[in-house]
C-alpha cells in the first residue's frame, strides 16, 4: 500500500509521475472517491505524464474515452456513474478493455465490482480537511 499526498494542483503532475512509478506494469485501476474529489483531474495528469495530447474529459456520458500516447500506448478512461446495472458493461464488451494490453482507469467501479479483474489496483481518493487530497494505492 502506498499513499500520495497532493496539497495543491501544482503538485498533481508530480503525484501522477510517482503513481506511474509505483504501479509499474499494472493495467486496471479502480478509482474510488466522492464526486468532485479529483479522480478525472488525476487521470488527466497521468495522461499528461504519459504524453497524451488529446483533450481529457470525464466520460460521464460516453462511458469510455480512449487516449493515445506518442509511444502508441492506449489509455481507456471509464465512468460508470450513470449505468444502472452491471449488464450494461457486458453490452459494450468490457472484457476487450479490461483484459487487453491497455491501461484502464475506472471511475465509479462500485457499479461493476463483480466483473473487475482480480489484479485490479484500488485507488482511493480522499479530500482532507485542509483541502488537500490523499490517494491510497492498494
Amino acid at each position: 500500500m502506498s499513499v500520495l499526498k497532493i496539497n495543491s494542483l501544482k503538485e498533481i503532475n508530480a503525484a501522477a509521475k510517482e503513481f506511474l512509478s509505483i504501479v509499474g506494469k499494472k493495467r486496471v485501476f479502480a478509482l474510488y472517491g466522492a464526486m468532485g474529489v479529483g479522480k478525472t483531474t488525476f487521470v488527466k495528469a497521468i495522461c499528461d505524464e504519459m504524453g497524451v495530447e488529446d483533450t481529457i474529459n470525464s466520460p460521464t456520458f460516453s462511458i469510455v474515452n480512449e487516449y493515445h500516447t506518442p509511444k502508441d500506448d492506449i489509455i481507456y478512461h471509464f465512468d460508470f456513474y450513470r449505468i444502472e446495472d452491471v449488464k450494461e458493461a457486458y453490452d459494450f464488451g468490457y472484457e476487450d478493455y479490461f483484459y487487453g494490453n491497455a491501461m484502464c482507469f475506472i471511475e465509479w467501479p462500485e457499479k461493476i465490482e463483480s466483473i473487475l479483474p482480480n489484479d485490479t489496483v484500488e485507488v482511493l481518493f480522499k479530500e482532507e480537511e485542509d483541502g488537500s487530497r490523499s490517494i491510497t494505492i492498494r
